[in-house]
């Protein structure tokens, strides 16, 4: 019995023995585990595969992976822009506008840098509001697209952001005409007098001009018939929120 007891003593001793020699990879072939440690070059490969195939939140969680797990990895540079790239795939502008800020801010040589801010710029112009709305993002990203113009003039995308701010600026105008057309149905006809000058003075014809100039003859013609309570005070110069534009600057005449 005593020997018995020895020798059921010394089987447990040697379990315990080999289980520590062998580690966590004996305990993994003996019972598995909850999640198999991925190599960063099978993620990344799978990231590649979703996004081409149009399979963005995927993609997204994949880059995301090798960014938090293999910082230090060839791949985490890629994975950072790749991450933002499915973001905006996947027409969330927001979180990729982020990542392209941060890519830029932490990279600001990196050849991409061009592609970024061009990115950055058209994250923010598709968020970009109806006429009738705030457009300050379409105000936040004709700046983006200026400053890509004017740090890489020469680059292919330097040339997508011309057409891009044109478009910028056709939205803004269609904004303050809107903002115009609005105090003239309310029968403000200096207010509307007043945006409508300011529309034709600060833009190029962008294609609002001969609409803005017949309202304006209109204001003018009806200025007596407006009530002196809903006459408003004169805008004071520089009051516009557009005051700070200088548009197409950058085109010359």
């Amino acid at each position: 019995m005593c020997k018995s007891s020895i020798i059921a003593k010394w089987f447990i001793v040697g379990t315990v023995m080999i289980f520590l020699s062998s580690g966590c990879s004996l305990w993994k072939s003996w019972f598995g585990s909850e999640e198999e440690e991925e190599l960063p070059t099978k993620i990344m490969s799978d990231g590649r595969e979703n996004l081409e195939k149009g399979h963005y939140k995927s993609a997204t969680e994949a880059f995301e992976k090798i960014k938090d797990r293999y910082p230090y990895s060839k791949f985490a540079l890629e994975a950072e822009l790749k991450m933002a790239d499915s973001l905006y795939n996947d027409e969330e502008y927001e979180q990729a506008y982020d990542s392209y800020y941060d890519f830029e801010r932490l990279h600001p040589k990196n050849s991409s840098i061009p592609y970024v801010m061009y990115r950055k710029g058209m994250s923010l112009f598709k968020q970009g509001s109806t006429i009738d709305r705030d457009q300050s993002n379409t105000y936040k990203a004709k700046e983006d697209f200026e400053r890509l113009i004017k740090r890489f003039p020469k680059s292919e995308y330097a040339k997508m952001a011309r057409t891009k701010v044109r478009e910028c600026y056709i939205s803004l105008a269609e904004y303050e005409l809107y903002v115009a057309h609005y105090y003239f149905k309310m029968k403000k006809y200096r207010a509307a007098m007043d945006r409508y000058l300011y529309l034709v003075k600060n833009y190029p014809d962008l294609g609002q001009y001969h609409e803005a100039l017949e309202y304006l003859s209109k204001c003018k013609e009806r200025l007596p018939e407006e009530p002196e309570e809903q006459e408003e005070p004169k805008k004071k110069k520089g009051s516009s929120w557009l005051k700070k534009l200088n548009p197409f600057s950058w085109w010359g005449d």
